[in-house]
């Protein structure tokens, strides 16, 4: 390839390409995110516009986008710009409509630096295909293409085809990772652009825009979407719906039929939350329970995560959803749930349902004809996590003198007085003698050997490692597992087993602020394990105190994804026993740092002392 002059090395590396959420709740497998070259594509009624990162070694499939001022030697044989960007339009990037070849404008070229785009799963192995996700180009180094594809003044096409730089075998001479938009709706998640595809076009409502090759399409596909969660003490009806396909079946009074207004926010939520209460046909083993409209959230999608917007502000109707979670509060894991779901439009005829229990998801499709979705537990090995009082071991306790061992002493004090007067009148000692033995030999005798009977007070056994990892995990378990209730008054009875005095309430308060999981609207992890780090014990009276370090690792599911929370611990903490259970007595946090896959690396904190007697 001939020398081409640009200026890659020393780019600026402020991107300034338009970007939009992308409505796609998941983590992408196919590592499209890190091709090579990446494709924005936006489509409106006058045309396609695409904003390209070119990788420096793809170049030479893309040169004749490339003006002769890019070049540091002029070529007399070089075909005119007018023939070059016609042959660009016919082999480099293609864009069809209604089957003919549109032309290529170049609006804009620059260098720049690649954007950095959320990968997590980079260099890890996808779990479908088994093979290693691909993570982004050492070389950060792109030319950055701004072109247009106009449509012919005032006929929008039903349908594009998108094609990538072909080779002789069919398949794209250059890896292009690209994301679509038809008028702000997203139509695709990040995904490879390898062959020629076509996108049928739903001008009427372009959330419905569709390619017809399966595999590409975003996650977040459905207007309407159901879930159940079920799990020990609560059942959860959460729907994730488009307001825009909640027009036909309730009348909103909005102004416009393109946005949702700042001062509308509010007023949609409490009415499409209403709405759906009314509409959460859910029966508990053959029973319907009171629903609690738990939250309402319009919710905004991104490749890295979700986002509940909780402050009014205009939203585009085109794209804008609510979720919304019904709770029915239960006494144990329920051994039926059936939903039987109603809202159907002409648009919405099939609805993505998931049931997802302790075991994991079951998805499927609600239709007018199958409108039902029942789960049934099968756990048949399952043991719902429960709160008990951790026993005290008599023998790990501080020993203290039997009364008896007492009264004994106390009994021998009359004895000595009478040997030793009736030794100074020489009188016979000797039964006065025998009878001071036997009380000796039964003051010891009451008493283990190892201990000494003169003193009131003696330490019990140190505690063996193996104790110190029980006696502190139950009771951390205890802690958290009382938080599987939703009822406050339950959670704190559950914690008095475990808790003593004052303390309760900081740690119930605590726990509350630190498994809060701002992603699923401030929903509360479920914490499933722990596991401690280090412990190192000393005596404190009649109890223990642990300097300890443990990470508890919870999550909380919404709408079919699951929010993980891993935090980690470094507190000192002291028991005591109390009604024959330990009890957490005193606890001072050390330090606590967020440490799960996307905690910010600011989130750990320090913490003064909570104590109780």
């Amino acid at each position: 390839m001939r020398a081409v002059r640009l200026v890659l090395i020393g780019a600026a590396a402020v991107v300034c390409l338009w970007t939009a959420p992308l409505m796609a709740d998941m983590i992408s497998l196919s590592g499209a995110e890190n091709s090579r070259n990446i494709a924005e594509i936006r489509v409106d009624a006058t045309g396609v516009q695409v904003a390209l990162e070119v990788f420096p070694a793809d170049l030479e499939f893309f040169m004749d986008a490339l003006s002769d001022d890019w070049f540091t030697e002029p070529d007399p044989n070089r075909p005119s710009e007018a023939e070059r960007l016609r042959r660009f339009a016919r082999e480099s990037l293609q864009v069809l409509a209604d089957g003919h070849r549109l032309p290529t404008q170049v609006r804009q070229i620059e260098p720049r630096m690649r954007v950095e785009r959320f990968s997590p799963l980079a260099g890890k192995i996808n779990p479908f295909t088994r093979r290693l996700v691909p993570g982004p180009p050492q070389d950060k180094r792109v030319l950055f293409f701004e072109l247009f594809y106009p449509f012919p003044e005032g006929d929008p096409p039903a349908a594009l085809t998108l094609i990538p730089p072909l080779g002789d075998n069919g398949f794209a001479k250059a890896s292009i990772g690209f994301v679509l938009f038809h008028d702000e709706a997203p139509v695709v998640d990040f995904s490879a652009l390898t062959e020629p595809s076509v996108l049928d076009l739903d001008w009427e409502d372009p959330w419905y825009s569709r390619f017809r090759k399966r595999t590409l399409k975003r996650w977040q596909d459905a207007g309407m979407m159901t879930y159940l969660y079920i799990e020990p003490y609560e059942v959860r009806h959460e729907v994730l719906v488009r307001v825009q396909d909640m027009l036909p079946l309730l009348d909103l009074g909005l102004r416009s039929d393109q946005w949702i207004e700042e001062d509308e926010f509010k007023r949609v939520e409490a009415a499409i939350g209403e709405f759906l209460l009314r509409h959460s046909n859910v029966l508990i083993d053959g029973r319907k329970y009171p629903g609690i409209l738990d939250r309402i959230n319009f919710v905004q999608y991104s490749r890295r995560q979700t986002l509940f917007l909780t402050q009014p502000e205009r939203l585009r109707l085109a794209t804008a959803m609510l979720g919304v979670v019904v709770t029915y509060l239960t006494e144990g894991l329920p051994q039926e749930v059936t939903m039987d779901w109603d809202l159907f439009t002409d648009r919405v005829v099939r609805v993505p349902a998931n049931a997802i229990d302790p075991a994991g998801p079951f998805p499927t499709y609600l239709t007018p004809d199958d409108p039902i979705h029942t789960w049934t537990n099968f756990l048949k090995t399952y043991t719902i996590p429960t709160v008990e009082a951790v026993a005290v071991d008599e023998a790990l306790l501080s020993s203290r003198s039997p009364w008896l061992t007492v009264a004994v002493i106390l009994g021998l004090l009359p004895l000595a007085f009478g040997a030793r007067r009736a030794f100074n009148r020489n009188r016979p000692v000797r039964g006065t003698v025998l009878v001071g033995i036997a009380l000796l030999i039964v003051a010891v005798g009451i008493r283990p050997p190892s201990r000494s009977p003169w003193s009131p007070t003696t330490s019990g056994p140190d505690l063996e490692p193996e104790q110190q990892q029980q006696i502190l995990g139950d009771l951390l378990k205890n802690v958290y597992r009382a938080f599987d209730l939703r009822d406050e008054e339950a959670v704190y009875d559950k914690l008095s087993l475990t808790v003593a005095g004052d303390l309760l309430e900081n740690i119930f308060l605590q726990s509350r602020r630190s498994f809060a999981v701002e992603q699923a609207g401030g929903a509360q992890a479920k914490v499933q394990e722990i596991a401690i780090e280090q412990i190192v014990t000393e005596r404190d009276g009649n109890g223990f105190r642990f300097d300890s370090q443990w990470t508890a690792a919870g999550s909380v599911g919404h709408w079919g994804h699951t929010h993980l929370r891993i935090n980690r611990y470094r507190a000192l903490i002291t028991v005591q026993p109390r009604d024959g259970s330990w009890r957490i007595t005193a606890m001072e946090i050390l330090e606590e740092t967020r440490i799960d896959p996307f905690a910010d690396p600011a989130s750990s904190s320090q913490t003064g002392s909570d104590e109780a007697g």
